[in-house]
């Protein structure tokens, strides 16, 4: 009976964040504009979608490029394309405000996350509308005719329909709306859009070095990622980092028989199992000595927030089918301020129809480690390598030869990326509580957490100096990074208001 009524207060806000009538004159003017333009803002939705935006394919990364600039330039707004050697490009808006004391930089990112196609239901960059989604029999329909009003619950799909091309759309709609309502920006306001996100951001940095000035601000705003699962806005004020390690246990020169040598030679797949097993214990709670020492404690205020979060946990383990959680009790929202270690993946050897009856050559895991405020990547990935020393293993960083594997008898490649630094912008700032009225006059009751569970470049911190909060539109369920990702009409509608609260705040 609580899980029932658990569930009733969920999607009690979810159904009160949908139908909130905003008090922020900008979104009321967003709104209006958008019940007579739905047509319109969609068509330009379904063209810039149809531009296949792999970071890796540079000519249609161009093509977005220059499409989205365009756009910019059609609403008047100063545009230009920005980029480093080998770097896709970072296109740049502008609109400057007559006696502006502060600039706000919105930041999007319009690559997409690699995919297969054949995974898809419809083809990723024809985007397809259906009528609800797919997992719930969701059916392709077409377009309605001008003037037809969309159902807010139809949804759109298309690879970076959530994941980051509406927000785009959003900030462009808004714009729209606003000076079709007469109504002006009071800080100087600056776009970002990305090309290379999803590849790991690898030039974002450089290009922002190698052009302080242009993209100098007072406050840069995230717009990526999805809403909070009740479907209330949500406000994330960090991110937590991220670390990855990869370990190759060895084993014997080559394959084995196992029938011949088994109980004699070494297993190393077993060897890997039992070291990882050695890292965590039954709650989740990491046993890497000195893992936890440098984390910088939440402040009263984030401790207030995250204790305000809704209590979505059993709604999401009926949703992922899970008889268990991680944590020792604690909620989601409380765990993501706190680090983890995850196993992304393992291999040795062949499994199913394809498993042989050997002693696997090497077996293989591949870790990410997320950092919070205070935790620096490559210690903390020097913590698990030191682990893995005292766990009895000779540890090098490249394929050793014969006279290392016989002179140690566990043997473990582990190498570590550079990593990226969690970030947190403090609450209490007073720009942080600007934007949370902002938010709320436009959204309602906002969800507000210290830092998300994932990591993005803090690029405006460590280049720019200033602070970032995130602002997210999607909807949770939009398949983001996966096949059939897809936007739901209401969020794109949602972002337009929220857009148009913050541009002119």
């Amino acid at each position: 009976m609580k899980r029932f009524f658990i569930v009733l207060n969920v999607l009690a806000a979810g159904l009160a964040a949908q139908t909130f009538t905003p008090t922020n004159p900008a979104a009321l003017a967003a709104r209006g504009w958008r019940e007579h333009h739905e047509r319109a803002i969609v068509d330009e939705f379904v063209a810039l979608l149809a531009i296949p935006d792999i970071a890796a394919d540079r000519a249609n990364i161009q093509r977005n490029a220059e499409t989205i600039a365009a756009m910019l330039e059609k609403r008047g707004i100063a545009a230009k394309l920005v980029s480093v050697p080998e770097g896709n490009p970072v296109v740049f808006g502008e609109i400057r405000t007559p006696g502006a004391t502060r600039t706000i930089v919105f930041y999007a990112h319009y690559d997409g996350q690699p995919l297969d196609p054949k995974e898809w239901a419809t083809p990723p960059f024809t985007p397809t509308l259906r009528d609800k989604q797919l997992e719930r029999d969701g059916q392709v329909i077409p377009l309605p005719p001008p003037g037809q009003p969309f159902d807010p619950e139809w949804r759109l799909y298309a690879r970076a329909a959530a994941d980051d091309k509406a927000p785009i759309i959003a900030m462009l709609a808004a714009v729209d709306a606003i000076r079709t309502a007469g109504l002006n920006t009071k800080s100087n306001i600056k776009f970002a859009f990305e090309g290379e996100e999803e590849a790991g951001s690898p030039n974002l940095a450089k290009t922002l070095a190698a052009n302080k000035q242009l993209f100098a601000g007072d406050l840069w705003l995230v717009c990526d990622g999805p809403l909070h699962r009740t479907r209330r806005q949500l406000i994330q004020f960090g991110g937590r980092g991220i670390v990855q390690v990869d370990i190759t246990v060895l084993g014997p020169r080559g394959e084995l028989h196992s029938g011949h040598y088994g109980n004699w030679a070494p297993n190393p797949a077993f060897l890997l199992a039992k070291l990882l097993a050695s890292m965590k214990d039954d709650n989740g709670h990491v046993l890497v000595e000195h893992f936890y020492d440098d984390i910088e404690p939440l402040s009263a205020i984030e401790k207030r927030a995250v204790a305000d979060a809704p209590d979505i946990d059993p709604q999401l383990m009926r949703e992922f089918w899970l008889g268990s959680t991680e944590g020792g009790g604690k909620k989601l929202s409380e765990l993501i301020t706190l680090p983890s270690l995850n196993i992304r993946g393992m291999a040795s050897s062949r499994v199913g129809n394809q498993a042989s009856n050997v002693i696997p050559a090497s077996a293989t895991a591949s870790l990410d480690v997320r950092l919070v405020k205070g935790m620096d990547p490559q210690k903390t990935a020097n913590l698990v390598i030191d682990h893995i020393r005292k766990q009895g293993f000779f540890v090098v960083d490249r394929e050793p030869g014969a006279a290392v594997r016989m002179a140690h008898p566990k043997v473990a490649i582990v190498v570590s990326g550079k990593g990226e630094p969690a970030v947190r912008t403090p609450m209490d700032l007073p720009i942080s509580q600007e934007v949370i009225r902002v938010v709320e006059s436009a959204r309602g009751p906002a969800v507000k957490i210290p830092n998300s569970g994932g990591t993005g470049p803090d690029v405006a911190g460590r280049v720019l100096g200033m602070p970032s909060i995130g602002i997210p539109i999607g909807n949770h369920d939009n398949n983001q990074h996966s096949y059939n990702e897809n936007l739901r009409l209401q969020n794109l509608w949602d972002g337009i208001e929220l857009m148009a609260a913050l541009l002119t705040m």
